[in-house]
């Protein structure tokens, strides 16, 4: 197949004037390259295309692709994920991962437990914070954790995050409000074991690969999968595969990730982050559809590696799923003709 490459490079972005922190979701080269070498190595022909900006100019040029294997976050907005999947579905262009529903709805951590707690998915108290007079609203006590409610990678995720009185919560949420200009999900603490488990597929095609369990080192920032965290695990954090035949606690958690991806309308390949409580009960925190894929340093492939999925198989097995949806393009007249 044909098989055009959508991503945001990190480095453009950064010559642009963007900041380390705008930018801390988008891809290095080196991701790119991999995933450029596994498509071409299992047989197709690639273009690599670049941001939103940049598939429009390709578009309008009159490039078209069989399937477009799309990474892109997008930079400005709560559809941010959705704009490049919205593009292609008007040029009736397959692409791999969610749709523009599933990246909008997913990026709004509060919409998304909203969808959960109506579909019986364990998840904790929670609510959402648009304004200061909001938190009068928060019908549960401390403590809790606070996080913007459209991020990723740990961004806006850092030790401050617990807030251990009540009388705490206006200032901590004045100041993510403040900081990234969006609405703040406060949650109940969950101070349990954390894991993150990886899906495969679409429907009821989807399967759980693997579950790791996120422990964090002595000298990593303490209770808080952060963005220090995140960016520095080689020396902060320790994935320990788990597996249900050893723990049974993990085949709770790999029945609710499942449930939540197909509830979700989740597709091809993805993470689900879960935490228990005080009592050991799993809960589900948040679902990554456009997981990261650095092939050692993302926790998808993480995952896959510890489970013996190479990173071209798993490439594979995501070009596999969304193939299923690339039909014989028949003859369309061109309304704007």
């Amino acid at each position: 197949m044909r098989i055009g490459l959508t991503y945001d490079l990190r480095s453009e972005y950064l010559a642009a004037g963007y900041t380390e922190d705008e930018t801390a979701e988008f891809d290095r080269e080196e991701t790119i390259d991999a995933i450029d070498a596994a498509l071409q190595r299992l047989g197709h022909a690639t273009d690599r295309v670049g941001n939103a900006r940049q598939l429009v100019e390709r578009l309008a040029a009159g490039r078209r692709w069989d399937l477009v294997f799309n990474i892109a976050e997008g930079m400005i907005g709560i559809g941010r994920e959705a704009q490049i999947p919205a593009l292609l579905d008007a040029y009736g262009i397959p692409y791999t991962f969610s749709d523009p529903l599933v990246m909008s709805l997913t990026l709004h951590k509060g919409m998304t437990k909203r969808v959960m707690r109506d579909a019986g998915v364990p998840t904790c108290d929670f609510a959402v914070v648009e304004h200061p007079d909001d938190i009068a609203q928060v019908r549960f006590g401390p403590p809790y954790f606070v996080k913007p409610v459209a991020e990723g990678t740990g961004k806006g995720v850092s030790p401050k995050s617990i807030v251990r009185r009540r009388k705490e919560l206006p200032e901590a949420c004045r100041l993510l409000l403040e900081t990234y200009r969006q609405p703040v999900l406060v949650e109940r603490f969950l101070p349990g074991r954390e894991f993150t488990t990886a899906v495969i597929g679409t429907g009821r095609q989807a399967e759980v690969i693997g579950t790791m369990e996120v422990l964090l080192l002595a000298d990593a920032e303490q209770q808080v999968y952060s963005y220090h965290n995140k960016e520095n695990f080689e020396a902060l954090v320790h994935y320990r595969l788990v597996q249900p035949a050893d723990d049974p606690l993990v085949a709770d958690i790999e029945d609710i990730a499942l449930r939540a991806w197909r509830v979700l309308g989740c597709r091809d390949a993805g993470r689900l982050d879960l935490r228990c409580d005080k009592r050991g009960r799993p809960q589900f925190i948040e679902v990554n559809p456009l997981a990261g894929l650095h092939p050692e340093h993302s926790d998808l492939p993480i995952i896959c590696g510890l489970v013996g999925v190479s990173f071209e198989r798993l490439i594979a097995r995501i070009v596999a799923s969304a193939e299923q949806r690339v039909l014989p393009l028949k003859p369309r007249p061109d309304p704007c003709a």
